[in-house]
This record gives C-alpha cells, structure tokens and sequence, in this order.
C-alpha cells in the first residue's frame, strides 16, 4: 500500500488521505473516522501521530475509487488494512465524505521519504582510515570516492559533483602520498547520471579484508567544476558577466541559507510559483543544478519556504533527471484555480563545503543565535587564525544578514553598533571595519571592507558590531498594483487638515499657509501590505502600540 495527501488547503503533514491500491489512487471514507484511524494514516504518511482529522472533503473532493468505508482501528495497527472495515472498494459514500488527516510535524526516526536524501556515513571517502572523522558530510563535501575498476567512467556522471559538471579524473598519486593505508569499501559502481545520490547507484561493496581489495585498480578520483556562486575570482567581474548573459529565468527565494528557497520561475516577463503536485528530487535536483548547485537534499511541498504571489505559472512538473534546465522537463500550464500559493514547491540543495562558517563566532549571548561578532583573520598557510571583533560604525541589517547566513542561523533580526551588554569575551582588539554588504554575500570577507587599514572611530568593545539571528523571519510584500490603480489627487481644505499637520504628516512649507482657510493638494492611494514569511511581523508589539489616525 501507499499513501499520500491530496487537496487544497493541503500541507506537507495534512490533506486528503489517498491510498494506492490495486494499482489505482482512490480515497477513504468519512463513515465512523475516528483520531485512532488517523494515527495509523498518519503513521504510514511518516509522521509520528496524528492531531486531527477532517470530514466532508474539507480538502476538496477526490476522483476514482473510494477505497475503504467504515474504518475502525484500534490505533497501534501496522496497517490501515488491519483495522476493521466493509472490504476494498466496498463502500456506499460519495466523494463528499472524503476523510483527511492533519499529522503531528514530527517525522517518525528514519522514515524515508522519497522527497528527501538521508545521507549517511555508508560513502565514506575511500583511503581514509575508519577511526579518523570524515572532513564533512559527503551531501555537502568532496565527494564520496569508489574504486575505478569495473568500468568505472573517464567522465563520471552528475551526482558525485556537488557544485556542477564534472571535468573528469584527476592523478591518483596525491590521494597514495597522502593516505598509505587504504581501505575500500565499495566498487563497481554503475550511475546512469540522473541519480541525486550516489547511495543511488549500483554499487557493490567489498568483504572481508578491505585493506587488500581492488588489487589491480587505484582509488576514484572527481574533479568538480564550482557553480557561478563558489567561482573564484573578483564578484563585481562576476556579476556583470551575468548580466551579459541576460537574465536568469529561474530563482530561489525566502530561504535562510545558499541554495535553499522557494522556486519562482520568470514567464512572460513576470516571475511566479510551481505549484508543488508530482514536486520530487528528480525534478529538484534539475533545478538546483541549473541554478550552479549540486543535487538537491529536499523537495519541499506546501510553501514551507512561504508563500510566493503573481501568478502560479506551472503544475505537474516531472522532470527525467538528465535536463539542463527545468524549461525542458514535462509540465503542465496551469490557470490560478488548480492551485493555490499554499502549495508552493521549494528546493534544499547540496552546496560544496566553503567552510566559511569556521571563520566566524558570536560571543556573549543569551543563545546562540545572538551576540557579539568576531573573525579570524590569517589562517592562510597553516597559520593559527587570529581573532577580532568588527567595527560597529556603518553595521546594519544587510551586515547582519551576511552574518547569520555564513553563521548558519538564518536570518537577521538586528545588526547592532554597541554591544557593550555582550562584553563576555577575552578577545579585545578590532580587526575589521567599513563593512559594506549587498546582503547576498556568503561570507563577510566578500563584502567591501578597509582591508588591512582599520579606520574606526570608537575602537572600544562596547562599539563592536553584533547580531541576532533568527530561524524563520516575517517578509513584508507591499501589493504595488492596487497603489497604482486607487492613486488620485484630492484638493483637501485646511480646516479639514489639522490632525495631519500635527502629525508632520504635510510638507513644510503648510507652516505658511493661511490657516484655516484654502487647501493643500494630496496625492491619496490604498496600499496593502502582505506578510508571506514564516514568521509574525513584529510579534512583540500588542495592539495598543499599532495606532491608526484617521488622516493618514
């Protein structure tokens, strides 16, 4: 059996149940549903347990066969097809009673789902010795190695390479001057190239003794050609070299880290959703490789990067794996009514490991998503890394968005110029200043700063920049077409205008004016302001303190 959640307002841990049985989707009847029979829904969906359960098609009415009526279980059931009830495809419903779950957001431990990549220490990289720690995770390292023999390709495919297209095999000689013991562990390994894991392939593993194994062969090894974002070189070259080659027509947006967002693709000069039905890692990972990254991690369903506005511009998209660009996987073009931006597809991708989040720490907090900054500078060569505090003057929240994200920690809350209530650390002196960030750096080190020539004004610690970092973050969209449509002007009397002028709402020069009488001119519009982040714009701030004056 199978099971997934269909409808509208569907979310990654709620929906329509649907079952696949008989070789057919169909749907579960409403008839004595109770919270016990969503437990084991719930259960077989991945998640822990269930916190509810719907009636009526609240998620929409489904199509095909209603699979089960009268459904009772006990609640700890392996099996919906344990739990009592009239027998497959015996039942005296309409489409109308469909049943939905609403599941607990906790994942059962080691659930697979097929929309996210479990890696493992299983590809460990050959020649390492098994008690030495690996030099980080293979989803986002260097890639994992494979013995070459048996057939093992010139040009290896896709997966392996986390950044992009791989430039062949390099001399193994490095790797045996390196490591004198080496230890294989897999071999043969077979990859069509539309895998986005190697633990994807087929492979072999070695038995026994693997000090002796591939006897006759040498150890793999991949060259990785960096995505335009990992690229060394100058950024400003970089960015006018992407815009000589026009624009992109796929973005990610509302993520917290590199490779991470909401997909918005740009059609008819307008940029809009995927919608996310039939979203997986094939398709994913089409997108993320596209975009100069490796493979994906995630397919995420249900807007869980936001929700995007405009128009939802595809549907059903199903890629092969092997397309360079998502433009030439199969989809469907789709009208406003088939989806809603709650179903918004998202993408988490693989990135080459940059270490950039070794080069810097906060100290004195609360949490550790806060506190005063500090980087190392000169740890080149070997050297032992030297660290100081940032200067505060000119810090503010495109600073503190570079920050967190090269801290890992997600978005900015605050970037601070005094810290003097974080003065917990022994480190004093000020090793950087002028920091000037556009907010899409990876790292401070890429913004504008004065290098090796410090000028700030206050060098004391309680003048060193800080930041608070926070998970998820509020993202205020300003609806630009309803001010366009509903802006007019009106000539307002002054006796009318009193309220405004003591609340500076008017230009200066009504001091003059001869009061009450004649009029000003104002230019009037609606406006709206959406929040379509994942989290409460200003949280903290109770109602009394959000006034509204009627003159505005």
């Amino acid at each position: 059996l199978k099971f997934r959640l269909a409808g509208y307002p569907r979310k990654h841990n709620e929906g329509r149940v649907e079952v696949f049985y008989n070789d057919e989707w169909g749907t579960i009847c409403d008839d004595d549903f109770t919270l016990a029979n969503a437990h084991v829904l719930c259960r077989h969906l991945g998640f822990v347990a269930a916190t509810g359960w719907a009636h009526s098609a609240k998620y929409g009415k489904g199509v095909g066969r209603i699979w089960l009526d009268n459904v009772n279980c006990a609640g700890g059931e392996k099996s919906i097809g344990d739990c009592k009830h009239r027998g497959w495809g015996n039942s005296d419903c309409s489409h109308e009673e469909d049943a939905g779950v609403i599941c607990k957001d906790e994942r059962i431990p080691g659930f697979k789902d097929s929309n996210v990549i479990e890696v493992r220490k299983l590809l460990a990289r050959v020649g390492r010795d098994p008690a030495e720690p690996a030099a980080g995770s293979p989803a986002v390292g260097q890639p994992s190695l494979a013995s070459p023999q048996a057939g093992w390709p010139s040009t290896p495919p896709l997966p392996v390479g986390r950044a992009g297209p791989l430039s062949g095999l390099l001399s193994p000689c490095r790797l045996f001057t390196e490591r004198q013991q080496l230890n294989y562990r897999l071999h043969s390994v077979s990859c069509t190239g539309t895998e986005v894991h190697l633990s994807m392939c087929a492979f072999e593993f070695y038995r026994g003794n693997t000090s002796t194994a591939c006897g006759a062969g040498m150890p793999a090894v991949v060259s990785c050609v960096p995505g335009p974002l990992f690229a060394t070189g100058n950024g400003h070259k970089k960015k006018q070299r992407q815009q000589q080659q026009g624009q992109p027509r796929i973005r990610l947006k509302g993520g917290a880290k590199v490779g991470e967002g909401r997909v918005e693709v740009l059609k008819s000069s307008e940029w809009g959703t995927i919608c996310d039905d039939r979203w997986n890692l094939l398709s994913a990972s089409v997108v993320c490789r596209e975009l100069g990254f490796g493979s994906a991690k995630e397919a995420l369903t249900g807007a869980r990067m936001g929700q995007g506005t405009g128009p939802i511009h595809i549907n059903e998209v199903q890629c092969l794996g092997t397309e360079k660009s998502l433009w030439s996987c199969p989809f469907k073009n789709i009208t406003q009514e088939d989806c809603k931006h709650t179903e918004d597809a998202a993408v988490r991708c693989n990135i080459p490991y940059m270490g950039y989040e070794n080069l810097i720490r906060l100290s004195g907090g609360r949490s550790r998503f806060e506190g005063r900054v500090e980087v190392a500078v000169g740890a080149g060569d070997g050297d032992q890394p030297r660290w100081g505090l940032v200067c505060g003057e000119g810090w503010g929240t495109l600073e503190a968005m570079v920050a967190c994200r090269q801290l890992g920690l997600g978005f900015a809350n605050h970037g601070l110029q005094e810290t003097w209530y974080w003065d917990a650390s022994n480190v004093t002196e000020m090793v950087l200043s002028g920091v000037k960030c556009a907010g899409h750096e990876m790292s401070l080190s890429h913004c504008q700063h004065h290098g090796t020539s410090l000028n700030c004004r206050n060098t004391g610690t309680r003048f060193a920049a800080g930041v608070i970092c926070s998970e998820t973050a509020s993202d205020l969209l300003l609806h630009a077409p309803l001010v366009q449509e509903t802006a007019y002007i009106e000539d307002r009397p002054l006796h009318m205008l009193y309220c405004a002028a003591e609340e500076n709402c008017l230009s200066s020069s009504a001091r003059q004016a001869n009061w009450p009488y004649g009029h000003r001119r104002l230019l009037r519009f609606s406006s709206q302001i959406h929040n379509n982040g994942r989290a409460d714009f200003r949280p903290k701030a109770g109602r009394h303190s959000w006034v509204w004056h009627e003159c505005h």
